[in-house]
């Protein structure tokens, strides 16, 4: 369910997109994702709005025991073969994030990327996020920000579907918010290299006392 140059819509479009020839993003992991959470030692990880897998693909390759949701049952179908030809295995879900519940005090690393939808919504998921992670465990959320709309390349053109780091660090602030600023990333393009402003915020739950 994750968007880049697209406004965020229902699940059936996005069976249509991700039902067309290869694949509608890159196989490899989010830049981004990697450099946060490459050091974390692997436990139970939460990819929400999975999209093709990549990410979560990336993660179990790394010894994470990964559940992926998404929407879209066309994107988690190229998950699974994904997953199946790099050897690795995914539980899959699919749902709605605006009604999905995770389990709770589970997982030891939730990932929200690019999630564009509007902020009452994305607090809401981001709220349930906070209540899945198990102590110690992390959350990363990594999206389009407000910024980029005037200063950046690509996203959404809808303002209500961006974020900032501000928007996101107040819905998790009963977490320990560890970073939380707008970064540039560079973007290739037919037309030479561009740059996109992100939101990125990462936090993490205090050990259970």
């Amino acid at each position: 369910m994750a968007t880049d140059d697209i406004p965020t819509t229902g699940a059936d479009s996005w069976d249509r997109r991700y039902g067309g020839p290869g694949l509608v993003w890159t196989a490899e992991p989010n830049r981004l994702l990697v450099a946060e959470v490459d050091a974390l030692p692997p436990g139970r990880a939460l990819d929400l709005g999975a999209g093709e897998g990549r990410n979560a693909i990336w993660l179990a390759e790394r010894g994470w025991r990964v559940t992926a949701a998404d929407f879209s049952q066309v994107g988690l179908d190229t998950a699974a073969r994904m997953a199946e030809e790099r050897g690795v295995r995914l539980d899959l879900v699919r749902a709605d994030l605006a009604e999905y519940v995770p389990e709770p005090a589970a997982y030891d690393l939730v990932i929200l990327l690019y999630l564009q939808v509007p902020e009452p919504l994305l607090r809401a998921v981001l709220a349930r996020a906070a209540v899945s992670l198990a102590p110690r465990g992390t959350i990363l959320v990594i999206g389009h920000d407000l910024a980029n709309l005037e200063g950046g390349y690509g996203g959404p053109q809808d303002p209500a579907l961006l974020m900032t780091a501000e928007v996101v660090s107040d819905a998790l602030r009963d977490l320990e918010v560890e970073r939380a600023e707008r970064v540039d990333r560079p973007v290739a393009t037919e037309s030479g290299s561009r740059v996109a402003l992100d939101t990125v915020v990462r936090a993490h739950r205090a050990p259970a006392r």
